[in-house]
């Protein structure tokens, strides 16, 4: 398990399978996800005894509190490429709502930033989050990423456009 100031990163098991279904049918936990179309939670219990093993090149690991050891959310990295020492943060929820606006976000994305740089020797870790989705820019920033980039009106949510913000992270900035 990787440890933080709040949280605690750890392979997701099977039993998680219902909070997590629980999150994705939450629209404000869900609002500036990519959004798969709706699936019962039986095929979600399925999809969790049969999730793919953790690898360096691609992790789905959960985000627990270190007081409570409660499930509040996940993080992915991913599309490594330890040629040029650079991977992606692909996903990063806190689910239950009453863990928000408290640090744990940004205490998540910085232990597996840590991971990244001192345990699979990366440089760079990336990410695209919408520019609209303040509270993951803010807590992104809080941790040491920086903007790169935009692509315009790239994502789509509820009928509207966003742009996304392409940032990043070298192992020399983390905070």
């Amino acid at each position: 398990m990787l440890t933080g100031e709040r949280v605690r990163l750890r392979a997701l098991e099977p039993a998680d399978s219902e909070a997590m279904w629980r999150w994705y049918h939450d629209p404000e936990v869900g609002r500036w996800m990519g959004g798969d179309p709706p699936i019962s939670l039986a095929q979600n219990i399925e999809k969790g005894q049969n999730r793919p093993r953790n690898t360096f090149e691609q992790m789905l690991l959960g985000i627990e509190t270190l007081d409570s050891r409660k499930l509040i959310g996940y993080v992915a990295l991913g599309d490594t490429d330890f040629v040029h020492g650079e991977a992606t943060l692909q996903s990063v929820a806190i689910g239950e709502r009453d863990h928000w606006n408290g640090g744990h976000g940004s205490d998540a994305v910085r232990v597996i930033c840590r991971y990244a740089f001192e345990e699979m020797g990366l440089h760079r870790v990336m990410l695209w989050v919408v520019a609209e989705n303040t509270g993951a820019v803010q807590a992104y920033k809080k941790v040491g990423f920086v903007e790169e980039g935009r692509r315009r009106e790239a994502f789509r949510t509820a009928g509207k456009r966003y742009d996304y913000l392409m940032m990043g992270l070298l192992d020399t900035e983390l905070r």
